[in-house]
């Protein structure tokens, strides 16, 4: 019944989108929605409400959960780092879940530790081993990055300690083996078609230019949305973390006439291209996913962040009033990317302590066989850790905020 109202809102805002962009295609407009190709951005509304399920499960339970004192749940990722506020957007989550269950459960008092891998693969494995060393640790929410999750991966498997990340996307991750590794969102083979189609359909682009880092999330992902794109694929080109100038890769998106680009990685080096490449004259649409999709993007590529688009496989959090509201008031912010995946992760953690999974080998059980809603979406993976039927949304700056244009691909 959820899925039935969500796709149903969301096809109602599609619907709407594409009636919108077919009056701003109009030739001769002249105005600021006029398409890609006449070097402005699209004009896609935002999308204003989504339906919840109305059984979802809450930090919160019955209330009557009983647990050890020492109890605890880790988060372990990006604290700190170039890229650290999409960590901090999860552990904020994170925090509220385990708040609200705390309040609710005076036998139950889950302790909460968190350990910084700065979202650096060389960093991430020192802090991870840490965690699965402390015995009181008995599930994970993290790692944010694909990359660290690469790294980490066996050190969680050899202590069958169990970990859902918010975030990690590279399709891969799922392809090691692992038994204890649990992706709380759709892979990179899921958003990286339906940037293609968002972008080719209802940003009207007919030229797209798709720029990677070298991080394994934006290896992975730029594949999926050259691929993704066929004959709209105008021609692909690298950069590194950390990279600085990017006046050759512009200079070849211009040479190309392309009328978008993707940029596939982080805000870190995202923010200055996109601030680069408007300098340099470009002004067709910017499409960046996940990890571009952050309040930082805007405030580092000013500006000239008004021609970007955002592809996400998580939900707008913001547009479910009572997780809005409870999160704005402990955080003094919005919710963030993943910040409702981090308080769903948590939230299949607890709800198994609830139910007496008190050891690490209980609650992996717990969540191999978990099916049940969150706010954001339902939860039941299959027997590699991927969830059975993600969502991918789009996104756009508007105002100085971004906000969700609905769901994309489907």
């Amino acid at each position: 019944m959820y899925r039935k109202k969500l796709v149903s809102t969301l096809a109602v805002a599609a619907t709407l989108g594409m009636l919108l962009s077919s009056c701003a295609n109009q030739a001769g407009t002249g105005t600021s929605s006029d398409t890609a190709a006449s070097g402005s951005k699209v004009n896609v509304p935002a999308l204003t409400k989504i339906d919840t399920p109305p059984n979802a499960v809450l930090p919160k339970g019955d209330g009557k959960a009983t647990c050890p004192a020492t109890t605890t749940l880790a988060y372990a990722g990006a604290e700190t780092g170039p890229n650290a506020q999409l960590g901090i957007n999860i552990f904020n989550g994170v925090q509220l879940a385990i708040n609200e269950h705390n309040a609710a459960n005076a036998g139950c008092q889950v302790q909460f530790k968190k350990f910084d891998t700065e979202g650096d693969p060389s960093k991430a494995t020192g802090p991870v081993t840490q965690v699965t060393t402390e015995a009181s640790i008995i599930g994970v929410i993290g790692l944010p990055f694909s990359g660290e999750s690469k790294a980490t991966g066996n050190i969680f498997e050899q202590s069958k300690l169990v970990h859902i990340t918010p975030a990690a996307t590279n399709p891969g991750l799922t392809t090691n083996g692992w038994t204890t590794f649990f992706r709380g969102l759709g892979n990179d083979a899921v958003q990286g078609p339906a940037a293609a189609k968002f972008m080719t359909g209802k940003l009207a682009a007919k030229k797209v230019y798709v720029v990677q880092d070298d991080s394994d999330y934006g290896i992975g992902l730029g594949k999926t949305t050259s691929d993704g794109l066929g004959s709209a694929l105008a021609g692909t080109d690298k950069v590194t973390t950390g990279q600085k100038d990017f006046s050759a890769v512009i200079s070849k998106i211009i040479n190309a006439k392309a009328d978008a680009v993707f940029y596939s990685g982080y805000y870190a080096e995202g923010a200055p291209f996109d601030q680069q490449l408007v300098g340099k004259g470009f002004t067709g649409t910017f499409v960046g996913p996940d990890g571009l999709k952050d309040d930082q993007f805007i405030k580092q590529a000013g500006d000239s962040s008004n021609n970007a688009y955002f592809t996400c496989p998580c939900i707008p959090g913001e547009l479910i009033p009572s997780f809005e509201s409870a999160y704005k008031s402990l955080n003094n912010a919005e919710p963030g990317t993943y910040s409702i995946e981090g308080y769903d992760a948590a939230t299949v953690l607890l709800s198994g302590i609830d139910a007496g999974k008190q050891s690490r080998a209980d609650l992996l059980s717990w969540v191999k066989s978990y099916d049940k809603d969150g706010l954001s979406k339902h939860y039941k993976w299959d027997d590699k850790g991927e969830l059975q039927a993600p969502t991918v949304y789009g996104y756009k700056v508007e105002n100085g905020k971004i906000v969700p244009v609905g769901a994309i691909g489907e």
